[in-house]
């Protein structure tokens, strides 16, 4: 049943109900922000870098590892395969993610490279399946702008923030529990989902330590597969 916060979300503009969405999530981009600005100026480069990576590049955390690749002069070939390793998680959020609802050429081009964890977590629950394209494209221009706004702070105020402020770093781990957590407790009832990530993060430590991510995702998926035809198959021959 749809309460009365909700209708008042539904009958808003796809923009505002976009920020109420994604607001809270969007401030605790800020600090991650704020840091990576602050990195990119410690690192020797000019405070207005932060604006251009995170605008052009924004990729999270292959930015941070970028700046130390760019630092050093790093073969293209060692940036690419890096942004690859980093990223690769992006191909298995394309099976889910609801690209399908944007409409327009240049408008679902925007998304696919807006795609990012916090606009995924948002956008694949169960209150967001009625969100139309256009409320999905604001939300993901909003994460971007608090990206770009926090670190384009970092920067301008690089030389203010001390070099290794301690919590900082802890930032972005505390927003993606906070994803996970919401994330469950959205799908009550699906405890073996996070149980299976999990053992799919252990094995792949212990068995694939030099390419845990990667190894991860490839073991999350195929548990995930194996499971959806089980359970197909016992609900056939019910």
């Amino acid at each position: 049943m749809e309460t009365v916060s909700d209708l008042a979300v539904r009958d808003r503009s796809p923009a505002l109900a976009a920020l109420k969405d994604c607001g809270s999530v969007g401030i605790g981009l800020v600090p991650l922000g704020l840091a990576f600005g602050a990195f990119l100026t410690h690192s020797g480069l000019a405070w207005w870098w932060a604006t251009v990576f995170t605008t052009f590049i924004y990729a999270g955390s292959f930015e941070f590892l970028l700046i130390g690749l760019a630092a050093t002069a790093a073969p293209l070939a060692s940036i690419g395969l890096s942004a690859f390793l980093v990223n690769v998680r992006h191909v298995f959020y394309a099976l889910s993610f609801p690209l399908h609802r944007v409409r327009g050429r240049g408008a679902r081009a925007y998304s696919t490279f807006a795609l990012t964890d916090e606009a995924y977590a948002l956008s694949t629950t169960d209150a967001a399946r009625e969100w139309n394209g256009a409320r999905i494209l604001w939300l993901q221009l909003f994460l971007h702008l608090f990206w770009v706004g926090g670190a384009t702070a970092g920067g301008l105020l690089g030389a203010l923030i001390p070099n290794g402020v301690v919590g900082l770093d802890f930032a972005m781990t505390a927003l993606f529990v906070v994803l996970a957590l919401d994330a469950v407790r959205d799908r009550k009832g699906d405890l073996p989902t996070p149980v299976l990530a999990a053992l799919s993060a252990v094995v792949a430590r212990v068995v694939f330590p030099g390419q845990m991510l990667l190894a991860a995702f490839v073991l999350f998926v195929g548990g995930l597969i194996v499971r959806g035809l089980v359970a197909e198959r016992s609900v056939s021959n019910a």
